[in-house]
């Protein structure tokens, strides 16, 4: 991977204590900034009117600082992976039947061959109204629809490049990550990080205005993805927290995660999945909610709100963001001949 340079530091905190809490990082012909979170607890998941069983129960979590992208990475960024290293996403490569009928029930017919090209899921409105336990399917798959063709075969990302990417599976996401030297958040750093920066008013994050999955009325300007700052940021200085993408993590999904011994320190989730409505798919969790989220369906967009999905799939609502370790951070600013004059935070 192409070296790059600490582009930009801001420095905050007093004089005698300064602490460095934002690092610019140019990748290509833009940048992705880090926001330091410190380390500390908090109490992790929810047990509100809106929550789900896969939310409880309620428990202290402990974790160590790290670095978090302040927005969800973008076309122009994933553009320059893709440019310097040649990488194929999923969506762009036709879908082997072995791998297809190996995640479903035994005598399953197999799907018609005409199916079994490059492509990803994409939305389609329904006439009925759906509710938490509606059985609605309202994707489809969408041929030669991709990171760099969103809206098909003919389209591209021109004026979509401040946009967070979609249709990237989680294994585009991860191999982007790896990249950079850097990681995607586990579950509960996304939590934590999204509690820290406070709940969002519905007024000010991208999700679905009207009923669903029927009309979408638009009262926030976007039927789909918004740029990535957009919206303000929330307390901590992170955009879309809360709607527009959901955002892949590294942690394997299972309902009773949160019941497990392991899941109080820096916990990286179980170590397989389950999912008990379809047992066959290993499913891995995203978070943060999107466009397509409203409260009568899902509400996504809540900081407790878990949806899990198959790794190799993609979705026109889904991206992701990356994290990197205080020790990750440290050997780049080190890498970087980062001078200490400037000030830096004390514990790197």
């Amino acid at each position: 991977m192409k070296k790059y340079l600490i582009l930009f530091i801001f420095i905050f905190g007093c004089n005698s204590n300064p602490k460095l809490n934002k690092v610019k990082i140019p990748i290509g012909d833009s940048e992705m900034t880090m926001i330091w979170i410190p380390s500390g607890s908090f109490m992790m998941g929810s047990s509100d009117s809106m929550a789900k069983n896969d939310e409880m129960p309620i428990h202290k979590v402990e974790l160590d600082g790290f670095w978090i992208s302040e927005t969800a990475v973008t076309n122009n960024q994933f553009a320059s992976f893709v440019k310097e290293t040649n990488y194929v996403t999923t969506a762009e490569i036709a879908p082997s039947l072995d791998d297809i009928m190996s995640q479903l029930p035994k005598n399953t017919p197999p799907p018609p061959k005409e199916l079994l090209v490059p492509g990803s899921l994409t939305f389609i409105n329904s006439d009925q109204p759906a509710y938490p336990t509606s059985s609605i399917d309202w994707w489809k798959w969408s041929p030669q629809i991709s990171w760099k063709n969103p809206g098909g075969k003919d389209s591209s990302i021109d004026g979509l490049g401040n946009h967070p990417v979609v249709h990237v599976s989680w294994y585009d996401a991860k191999e982007y990550s790896l990249w950079l030297n850097m990681e995607l958040p586990t579950e509960a750093q996304w939590e934590y990080a999204a509690k820290l920066g406070g709940v969002s008013n519905h007024r000010e994050i991208n999700i679905w205005q009207g009923i669903f999955p029927i009309s979408n009325n638009r009262t926030d300007g976007h039927l789909k993805t918004n740029p990535v700052k957009y919206y303000k940021p929330n307390n901590i200085g992170l955009y879309d927290m809360a709607g527009n993408v959901w955002e892949w993590v590294r942690d394997w999904y299972r309902p009773n995660t949160y019941s497990m011994k392991n899941h109080r320190k820096n916990p990286l989730g179980p170590n397989s999945s389950y999912d008990p409505l379809e047992p066959t798919v290993p499913k891995r969790v995203t978070r943060g909610g999107s466009f397509l989220c409203n409260d009568q369906y899902c509400a996504g967009y809540r900081p407790t709100a878990r949806m899990k999905t198959s790794p190799d799939t993609s979705l026109e609502h889904t991206g992701f963001r990356c994290i990197m370790t205080e020790q990750q951070m440290k050997s780049y600013l080190k890498k970087n001949n980062y001078s200490s004059q400037a000030g830096q935070r004390n514990s790197l």
